[in-house]
């Protein structure tokens, strides 16, 4: 049985794989939060915020509220059921129009779940995936127009002569849904680069119709410099159309010194993009080193500083560069967090069935092994609280199901469904 304690209720119930939790959440210490209410949240300045270890650095946030943000609780009871077993390595969950869920599995297949945890068998027929280190098949999208075109949008890390990149591709689901069929790769994130890490690998459409995909820097020293550089695709966030091509209006069209496509620049390991439901603002979560993961309003053009300013350390512990923070020109993040959160696929919520929970923003956590629910007022964050902080999981992507529920998928092959008790 898990059990997590809060200060206003004290019992769990385990029924069936469910864990049931009524005004739950605690600090990774055990600390209290606040409520939250349906206008946002309720706030007490002695309570303090849901991270109580020691940071990385010590380095001054830009402005208050930057970092460890008061928490809040959830007061309606909800439940985090796990749903199946049993999937290899998910690391991408999108739902589909009859109300099922398409999964993407790292070592190069699909699968689709049903809400009541039944799983397809492997869906074949994509394009081979290096699936070493952090690569394999990453995030995906269907089109608005699936269940007439039955179009499928991924991400994957792909082998080329000179290394491995960051492609895009489409594909047809098949009538009997056992594989993809006329799968075409339609955008790579050049120069290739032999290594295994930081591919990006999250996919949008937006309301025109176009893909935003984002992709790594590819980690290394040698190649952080191109999150820079105009003329390269890492480290970006780019704009196309379904066919590849950059998309219209994007920020350096007609500049001989920049590629086309970039709709953002200077990330580190994106793996978190989302539509905010009422501004329908672009915002995404990336990777910091030891230290500094980040949460960024994205807008057209702009610059987010990697590996110029950061928050972060190396993993040795040695400072970053010139050991910045600010720098004019470089945008700030909204949020970040020390120690880290490890910060992969998100979501915002527009369910009905939580009230409190409207338009706030789920991320799931890796290394910190809970799901972060962020309370968002005037592109601020306001509070925080850790949601299944005690499933031990690495939770990997998040979406909102066409039932309202939250299902998100895990790097040890678990789906949960989080709804209202």
């Amino acid at each position: 049985m898990n059990i997590y304690p809060t200060p206003h209720f004290l019992r769990t119930l385990c029924v069936g794989g469910a864990v049931v939790i009524a005004s739950c959440g605690q600090g990774t210490s055990g600390n209290s939060q606040q409520d939250s209410t349906a206008a946002g949240a309720t706030r007490d300045s002695s309570i303090g915020p849901v991270e109580t270890g020691a940071a990385n650095t010590d380095y001054k946030p830009a402005f208050e509220g930057q970092t460890r943000i008061a928490g809040v609780t959830t007061t309606t009871p909800y439940e985090g059921k796990m749903l199946a077993e049993g999937l290899s390595k998910p690391w991408g969950i999108t739902p589909l129009p009859d109300g099922r869920l398409l999964i993407t599995e790292k070592t190069g297949t699909m699968r689709i779940a049903t809400t009541d945890g039944k799983l397809s068998e492997p869906i074949t027929g994509l394009p081979e995936v290096n699936s070493k280190g952090q690569g394999g098949l990453l995030g995906l999208r269907v089109d608005p127009d699936f269940a007439s075109n039955r179009m499928v949008y991924w991400v994957f890390s792909e082998q080329r002569p000179g290394g491995t990149l960051t492609s895009v591709a489409k594909g047809k689901l098949s009538a009997d849904e056992k594989k993809i069929e006329g799968a075409t790769v339609i955008y790579r994130a050049t120069p290739e680069y032999d290594g295994t890490l930081h591919y990006g690998g999250r996919i949008l459409i937006d309301k025109e119709g176009n893909l935003l995909v984002s992709t790594g820097e590819r980690s290394d020293l040698k190649t952080r410099p191109q999150a820079q550089d105009l003329k390269s695709g890492l480290g970006k966030i780019v704009r196309i159309t379904k066919d590849g091509k950059p998309a219209a209006g994007n920020p350096f069209a007609g500049n001989a010194d920049a590629r086309p496509e970039l709709y953002s620049y200077g990330h580190r390991n994106v793996q978190g993009l989302a539509f905010h439901p009422v501004t329908g603002d672009l915002w995404e979560t990336e990777f910091g080193p030891r230290g500094g993961d980040e949460l960024n309003r994205v807008e057209p053009g702009k610059n987010y500083g990697w590996p110029t300013i950061t928050y972060g350390l190396e993993y040795s512990g040695k400072k970053i560069g010139d050991s910045i923070q600010q720098k004019a020109g470089l945008e700030q993040p909204v949020y970040y967090w020390d120690p880290v959160l490890s910060p992969s696929g998100m979501t915002f919520y527009t369910g009905t069935d939580i009230p409190e929970w409207k338009n706030n923003l789920f991320i799931t956590g890796l290394s910190s092994t809970h799901i972060a629910r962020l309370v968002i007022e005037n592109n601020k964050v306001v509070g925080e609280e850790l949601i299944l902080p005690k499933e031990g999981q690495r939770f990997r992507d998040i979406t909102q199901g066409n039932d309202g529920a939250l299902y998100t998928v895990t790097d040890q092959g678990r789906l949960y469904r989080i709804t209202k008790k």
